[in-house]
Protein backbone atom coordinates (compact mmCIF):
# COMPACT_ATOMS: atom_id res chain seq x y z
CA UNK A 1 0.00 0.00 0.00
CA UNK A 2 1.11 3.73 -0.32
CA UNK A 3 2.55 5.61 2.24
CA UNK A 4 1.54 8.67 3.75
CA UNK A 5 3.80 11.99 2.79
CA UNK A 6 6.20 12.44 5.72
CA UNK A 7 5.21 8.67 7.41
CA UNK A 8 8.41 5.76 7.64
CA UNK A 9 8.79 3.40 5.15
CA UNK A 10 10.38 0.75 6.70
CA UNK A 11 12.36 -1.59 4.30
CA UNK A 12 13.17 -5.49 4.07
CA UNK A 13 15.42 -7.48 2.68
CA UNK A 14 16.87 -11.06 2.60
CA UNK A 15 20.25 -12.01 2.03
CA UNK A 16 20.47 -15.68 0.89
CA UNK A 17 23.97 -17.76 -0.04
CA UNK A 18 23.51 -18.73 -3.37
CA UNK A 19 21.93 -22.36 -2.14
CA UNK A 20 18.98 -20.20 -1.43
CA UNK A 21 19.43 -20.13 2.84
CA UNK A 22 19.20 -17.19 4.65
CA UNK A 23 22.29 -15.60 6.00
CA UNK A 24 24.51 -12.73 7.88
CA UNK A 25 26.18 -10.49 5.12
CA UNK A 26 29.95 -8.71 5.20
CA UNK A 27 27.78 -5.61 4.48
CA UNK A 28 24.68 -4.69 3.12
CA UNK A 29 23.64 -1.04 2.18
CA UNK A 30 20.29 0.33 0.52
CA UNK A 31 19.57 3.19 -2.36
CA UNK A 32 16.83 4.36 -2.61
CA UNK A 33 16.02 6.32 -5.39
CA UNK A 34 13.13 9.21 -5.32
CA UNK A 35 10.85 10.61 -8.19
CA UNK A 36 12.84 13.13 -8.96
CA UNK A 37 16.21 10.90 -9.92
CA UNK A 38 18.19 11.52 -6.41
CA UNK A 39 18.84 9.36 -4.04
CA UNK A 40 19.04 8.18 -0.21
CA UNK A 41 21.07 5.77 1.44
CA UNK A 42 19.11 4.96 5.07
CA UNK A 43 21.19 3.12 7.41
CA UNK A 44 20.79 -0.66 7.22
CA UNK A 45 20.50 -3.24 10.62
CA UNK A 46 20.35 -6.97 10.62
CA UNK A 47 17.20 -8.10 12.57
CA UNK A 48 16.70 -10.73 14.98
CA UNK A 49 16.39 -13.11 11.98
CA UNK A 50 19.83 -13.85 10.84
CA UNK A 51 19.99 -12.84 7.04
CA UNK A 52 16.71 -10.69 7.09
CA UNK A 53 17.58 -6.69 6.74
CA UNK A 54 15.85 -3.75 7.66
CA UNK A 55 16.42 0.08 7.00
CA UNK A 56 13.83 3.29 7.68
CA UNK A 57 13.22 6.02 5.32
CA UNK A 58 11.42 9.01 5.88
CA UNK A 59 9.20 9.95 3.07
CA UNK A 60 9.83 13.75 1.69
CA UNK A 61 8.34 13.11 -1.60
CA UNK A 62 5.13 12.08 -3.53
CA UNK A 63 5.96 9.47 -6.32
CA UNK A 64 7.18 6.09 -7.07
CA UNK A 65 10.34 5.53 -5.32
CA UNK A 66 12.53 2.73 -6.26
CA UNK A 67 14.75 0.18 -3.75
CA UNK A 68 17.82 -1.51 -4.52
CA UNK A 69 19.61 -3.40 -1.97
CA UNK A 70 23.42 -4.78 -2.25
CA UNK A 71 24.85 -7.55 -0.27
CA UNK A 72 28.38 -8.37 -0.05
CA UNK A 73 29.78 -11.56 1.48
CA UNK A 74 27.80 -13.23 -0.16
CA UNK A 75 27.44 -11.18 -3.02
CA UNK A 76 23.49 -10.46 -2.80
CA UNK A 77 21.20 -7.95 -4.49
CA UNK A 78 17.27 -7.22 -4.17
CA UNK A 79 14.99 -4.61 -6.10
CA UNK A 80 11.59 -3.19 -4.75
CA UNK A 81 9.97 -0.30 -4.96
CA UNK A 82 6.82 1.56 -3.01
CA UNK A 83 4.67 4.61 -3.43
CA UNK A 84 4.24 7.89 -1.72
CA UNK A 85 1.12 9.72 -1.87
CA UNK A 86 0.42 13.29 -2.54
CA UNK A 87 -0.25 15.56 0.41
CA UNK A 88 -3.90 15.33 -0.17
CA UNK A 89 -4.72 12.18 -2.48
CA UNK A 90 -8.25 12.58 -3.57
CA UNK A 91 -10.83 10.93 -1.89
CA UNK A 92 -14.52 11.15 -2.31
CA UNK A 93 -15.39 9.74 1.03
CA UNK A 94 -13.17 9.16 4.29
CA UNK A 95 -12.06 6.24 5.97
CA UNK A 96 -14.86 6.25 8.42
CA UNK A 97 -17.46 6.35 5.75
CA UNK A 98 -15.81 3.28 3.78
CA UNK A 99 -15.65 1.37 6.41
CA UNK A 100 -18.74 1.47 7.72
CA UNK A 101 -20.62 1.17 4.19
CA UNK A 102 -18.24 -2.11 3.78
CA UNK A 103 -19.87 -3.23 7.55
CA UNK A 104 -16.35 -3.37 9.11
CA UNK A 105 -16.40 -4.26 12.68
CA UNK A 106 -15.23 -0.98 14.76
CA UNK A 107 -12.36 -3.04 15.99
CA UNK A 108 -11.60 -4.56 12.38
CA UNK A 109 -8.62 -2.30 11.31
CA UNK A 110 -6.62 -4.69 9.43
CA UNK A 111 -8.01 -3.60 6.07
CA UNK A 112 -8.21 -0.12 6.41
CA UNK A 113 -5.05 0.55 4.01
CA UNK A 114 -6.47 -1.50 1.24
CA UNK A 115 -9.76 0.51 1.90
CA UNK A 116 -7.89 4.12 1.63
CA UNK A 117 -6.78 2.32 -1.96
CA UNK A 118 -9.91 1.12 -2.92
CA UNK A 119 -11.37 4.71 -2.17
CA UNK A 120 -8.83 6.58 -4.03
CA UNK A 121 -10.10 3.69 -7.21
CA UNK A 122 -13.27 4.35 -7.06
CA UNK A 123 -12.75 8.75 -6.42
CA UNK A 124 -10.83 8.53 -10.10
CA UNK A 125 -14.07 6.34 -11.57
CA UNK A 126 -16.53 8.64 -10.38
CA UNK A 127 -14.64 11.53 -11.40
CA UNK A 128 -14.36 9.80 -15.38
CA UNK A 129 -18.18 10.04 -15.26
CA UNK A 130 -18.56 14.00 -13.62
CA UNK A 131 -15.24 15.50 -13.80
CA UNK A 132 -13.30 16.59 -10.89
CA UNK A 133 -15.25 16.08 -7.67
CA UNK A 134 -12.32 16.69 -5.02
CA UNK A 135 -11.02 20.11 -4.69
CA UNK A 136 -7.19 20.26 -5.52
CA UNK A 137 -5.07 22.42 -8.15
CA UNK A 138 -4.13 21.47 -11.05
CA UNK A 139 -2.05 23.50 -14.26
CA UNK A 140 -2.61 23.53 -17.75
CA UNK A 141 -0.48 24.32 -20.87
CA UNK A 142 -2.53 26.00 -23.21
CA UNK A 143 -1.11 26.22 -26.69
CA UNK A 144 -2.21 28.85 -29.14
CA UNK A 145 -0.96 32.12 -30.72
CA UNK A 146 -3.90 34.51 -30.28
CA UNK A 147 -7.58 33.92 -29.57
CA UNK A 148 -10.56 35.61 -28.19
CA UNK A 149 -11.39 32.47 -25.25
CA UNK A 150 -9.40 29.30 -24.59
CA UNK A 151 -10.47 26.35 -22.91
CA UNK A 152 -9.16 24.63 -19.54
CA UNK A 153 -8.54 20.72 -20.06
CA UNK A 154 -11.24 20.04 -16.70
CA UNK A 155 -14.15 21.24 -15.66
CA UNK A 156 -15.96 21.98 -13.18
CA UNK A 157 -12.84 25.32 -12.92
CA UNK A 158 -13.45 26.76 -9.72
CA UNK A 159 -10.95 29.86 -10.10
CA UNK A 160 -7.78 30.68 -11.33
CA UNK A 161 -4.25 30.75 -9.15
CA UNK A 162 -1.89 32.12 -11.15
CA UNK A 163 -1.02 32.56 -15.55
CA UNK A 164 2.11 32.60 -16.63
CA UNK A 165 3.27 33.72 -20.20
CA UNK A 166 5.15 31.16 -22.36
CA UNK A 167 6.44 33.28 -25.37
CA UNK A 168 9.63 35.16 -24.96
CA UNK A 169 8.18 39.35 -25.27
CA UNK A 170 4.43 38.14 -24.74
CA UNK A 171 2.29 40.08 -22.70
CA UNK A 172 1.92 39.17 -19.37
CA UNK A 173 -1.66 38.86 -17.66
CA UNK A 174 -2.31 38.60 -13.62
CA UNK A 175 -5.05 36.45 -12.68
CA UNK A 176 -7.65 39.88 -12.08
CA UNK A 177 -6.91 40.21 -15.92
CA UNK A 178 -8.45 37.19 -16.81
CA UNK A 179 -12.49 36.05 -16.75
CA UNK A 180 -13.61 32.43 -16.04
CA UNK A 181 -16.86 30.59 -16.66
CA UNK A 182 -16.36 27.65 -14.41
CA UNK A 183 -18.54 25.14 -15.76
CA UNK A 184 -17.33 25.11 -19.43
CA UNK A 185 -14.01 26.10 -18.83
CA UNK A 186 -13.76 28.96 -21.24
CA UNK A 187 -10.81 31.74 -20.18
CA UNK A 188 -11.43 35.65 -22.00
CA UNK A 189 -9.42 38.27 -21.32
CA UNK A 190 -11.24 40.78 -18.94
CA UNK A 191 -11.67 43.56 -21.17
CA UNK A 192 -13.10 41.46 -24.19
CA UNK A 193 -9.91 42.01 -26.30
CA UNK A 194 -7.61 38.88 -27.44
CA UNK A 195 -5.30 36.62 -25.32
CA UNK A 196 -2.13 35.99 -26.62
CA UNK A 197 0.12 32.72 -25.80
CA UNK A 198 0.80 30.10 -24.90
CA UNK A 199 -0.14 29.96 -21.51
CA UNK A 200 0.22 28.21 -18.03
CA UNK A 201 -2.98 28.36 -16.33
CA UNK A 202 -2.84 26.97 -12.54
CA UNK A 203 -6.30 26.83 -11.34
CA UNK A 204 -8.20 24.61 -8.56
CA UNK A 205 -11.15 22.00 -9.73
CA UNK A 206 -13.39 20.03 -8.17
CA UNK A 207 -16.72 20.59 -5.96
CA UNK A 208 -16.95 22.68 -2.79
CA UNK A 209 -20.16 20.74 -2.42
CA UNK A 210 -20.58 17.36 -3.03
CA UNK A 211 -23.94 16.08 -4.07
CA UNK A 212 -25.54 13.06 -2.69
CA UNK A 213 -25.58 10.99 -5.93
CA UNK A 214 -21.60 11.41 -6.79
CA UNK A 215 -21.09 10.26 -2.32
CA UNK A 216 -23.43 6.98 -2.85
CA UNK A 217 -22.45 6.43 -6.65
CA UNK A 218 -18.70 6.20 -4.77
CA UNK A 219 -19.90 3.82 -1.92
CA UNK A 220 -21.65 1.65 -4.62
CA UNK A 221 -18.60 1.18 -6.57
CA UNK A 222 -16.42 0.78 -3.42
CA UNK A 223 -18.94 -2.10 -2.36
CA UNK A 224 -18.46 -3.63 -5.98
CA UNK A 225 -15.10 -3.46 -6.37
CA UNK A 226 -14.24 -4.69 -2.73
CA UNK A 227 -15.85 -7.99 -3.50
CA UNK A 228 -13.28 -8.76 -6.01
CA UNK A 229 -11.00 -9.18 -3.16
CA UNK A 230 -13.16 -11.95 -1.32
CA UNK A 231 -12.38 -14.49 -3.99
CA UNK A 232 -11.37 -15.42 -8.00
CA UNK A 233 -12.23 -13.28 -10.78
CA UNK A 234 -13.06 -9.90 -11.71
CA UNK A 235 -16.83 -8.02 -11.64
CA UNK A 236 -19.27 -10.55 -13.69
CA UNK A 237 -21.68 -9.20 -16.14
CA UNK A 238 -25.69 -9.53 -14.33
CA UNK A 239 -28.46 -8.12 -14.55
CA UNK A 240 -29.00 -6.83 -11.09
CA UNK A 241 -28.32 -3.16 -9.77
CA UNK A 242 -24.79 -4.25 -8.49
CA UNK A 243 -23.44 -5.78 -11.83
CA UNK A 244 -22.92 -4.64 -14.83
CA UNK A 245 -24.44 -5.02 -17.62
CA UNK A 246 -22.15 -3.38 -20.08
CA UNK A 247 -18.51 -2.40 -20.26
CA UNK A 248 -17.66 1.10 -19.83
CA UNK A 249 -15.27 2.73 -22.10
CA UNK A 250 -11.65 2.82 -19.65
CA UNK A 251 -14.06 1.34 -16.97
CA UNK A 252 -14.69 -1.97 -18.13
CA UNK A 253 -16.80 -3.99 -15.94
CA UNK A 254 -15.46 -1.70 -12.68
CA UNK A 255 -18.99 0.12 -12.42
CA UNK A 256 -22.33 -1.17 -11.12
CA UNK A 257 -25.36 0.00 -12.67
CA UNK A 258 -27.02 1.50 -9.91
CA UNK A 259 -23.79 3.31 -9.78
CA UNK A 260 -23.75 4.38 -13.53
CA UNK A 261 -27.49 5.37 -12.70
CA UNK A 262 -27.00 8.04 -10.04
CA UNK A 263 -24.35 9.38 -12.12
CA UNK A 264 -25.66 10.04 -15.32
CA UNK A 265 -27.52 13.10 -14.63
CA UNK A 266 -24.33 14.92 -14.29
CA UNK A 267 -22.26 12.79 -16.87
CA UNK A 268 -20.08 15.40 -18.92
CA UNK A 269 -20.51 15.04 -22.76
CA UNK A 270 -17.32 12.72 -24.37
CA UNK A 271 -14.33 14.41 -24.65
CA UNK A 272 -14.65 16.73 -22.41
CA UNK A 273 -13.88 17.06 -18.56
Amino acid sequence: MPFDLGATARLTAECRDPGGDLITAASAAVVVTLPDGTTVSPPTEETSTPGVYQADHVTTAPGRHTVRWLFTGPAHAYTDMFDVNELAPPALMSLATGRKHLKKAPNDTADDEEIRDWIEACTRAVEQFVGPVVVRQVSDVLRFSSARSVALTLIPALDIVAVTQLRAGGPAYTVDDLVLDPETGLVEHADGGLLYGPLRVDYRVGRLIVPANFRNAGKIILQHLWKTRQGPGRPQRGVDDYDVTEPLPGLGFAIPNRAVQLLDPDRLPPGVG
